[in-house]
């Protein structure tokens, strides 16, 4: 508007906080994408913004919103906006704010605000992970516990046979009912692609249709009270594991590696990644940690101290070591895992459970501080009715 007194620079980038770049569903102030401001006494505003790469598609688009915005401001008589692009560094804070806008954004889901969530992860395949999974799962149910198990390894199921579970998911109220098993005192209730496609059906989805269905089943479950979800993920860093951050951002992550080298620092992009999601890596198992024969003598077959050093270099607890033993292959191949038997390996599966039941995850009491509060909130509002 001419004749009117220019804004000042902060109406300006007031102003700007209402452009949000369409792909990283932020306000460009907030991402630090605005680089200078400058008003000319005539009402001339030039307005400099760094994009990430340097062919950005939506270069023109986040020109024109700039424009549109400023344009609207009372004083302003051109608006003239200038591109550069990110350095290395730069560019890693803007996703890193992207990534925490993300998590504050997170959907909606099935499982319930007071259940742990703890993502079973390994940078790469055959360490284990799933054994680890359901062993664990088995374990904090004998604790008298209720175990969401949610088997988000689309493409390598493998979570049905461990715990020797097979049936059809029903449907109630269009949302799918897990199946379950008793164990002990606790309860099971596990999710699998293996009860939806046959044990030797090949999953071909990628990317999208990957995400899509492990939001459904976060979203479209009849979960129910939990006290844990368990996921065990796919190993490596793809598209389940960027899309469960968004998803899921409570969510907590176990570490699975194998005592070699070469397999913790594969494990430790998987705890990078974790961390660059903004989620919490609580510890970490080593697996196949040795094998001691009949007579007593020890053979670390596949090394020793990758899980320690990983540990250590990761900055968490090594949360437990499970020793190399033909039971924990027999018993999941027999659909009856070890951790609710009475062998070697039970007592090895209890101390993990403790460990993340009353030191590295422990569950909140529904009798804590918030439900006594809102406990008292309810009886004032029926005592003033």
């Amino acid at each position: 508007m001419e004749g009117a007194t220019p804004p000042s620079e902060e109406e300006v980038r007031a102003a700007l906080g209402a452009v949000v770049d369409p792909e990283l569903g932020a306000s460009i102030v907030d991402l630090g994408m605005v680089t200078t401001v400058d008003v000319g006494a005539g009402g001339e505003v030039e307005v400099g913004v760094a994009l990430t790469i340097a062919g950005c598609p939506l270069r023109n688009q986040i020109r024109d919103d700039v424009t549109a915005r400023i344009g609207t401001l009372a004083g302003v008589t051109s608006v003239h906006v200038h591109t550069t692009v990110m350095d290395a560094a730069r560019r890693a804070a803007v996703m890193d704010v992207a990534r925490r806008v993300a998590a504050e954004r997170a959907p909606a889901t099935a499982v319930p605000e007071r259940a742990r969530v703890v993502a079973v992860s390994s940078g790469k395949g055959g360490v284990g992970k799933s054994s680890v999974t359901a062993n664990l799962a088995v374990a904090l149910a004998g604790r008298g516990l209720v175990v969401g198990v949610l088997d988000a390894d689309i493409w390598g199921f493998s979570i049905p046979r461990l715990l020797g579970m097979q049936g059809e998911i029903e449907a109630r109220q269009s949302k799918m009912v897990p199946l379950e098993r008793r164990v002990g005192p606790g309860l099971l209730r596990v999710l699998s692609m293996g009860f939806l496609a046959g044990e030797d059906s090949a999953i071909m989805w990628r990317g999208l249709v990957l995400n899509r269905a492990v939001q459904q089943f976060l979203e479209d479950v009849h979960w129910g009270d939990l006290d844990y979800l368990l996921i065990d993920m796919p190993p490596g860093t793809g598209d389940i594991q960027m899309g469960l951050a968004r998803m899921l951002p409570r969510t907590e992550v176990l570490i699975v590696t194998t005592p070699p080298l070469a397999a913790q620092k594969v494990a430790a992009r998987a705890a990078a990644m974790a961390r660059k999601g903004h989620l919490r890596v609580i510890g970490v198992v080593e697996n196949m940690s040795g094998f001691t024969c009949d007579h007593g003598e020890h053979y670390p077959l596949f090394g020793s101290g990758g899980g320690s050093r990983l540990a250590t270099e990761l900055g968490v607890p090594l949360a437990g070591t499970v020793p190399l033993h033909p039971s924990l292959p027999a018993g999941g191949d027999a659909g009856e895992p070890v951790a609710a038997g009475g062998g070697e390996l039970a007592p090895v599966f209890a101390g993990l459970a403790e460990r993340v039941a009353t030191e590295l995850a422990p569950v909140v009491p529904m009798a804590g501080c918030s439900a006594r509060l809102l406990a008292r909130v309810e009886e004032a509002v029926r005592a003033g009715s």
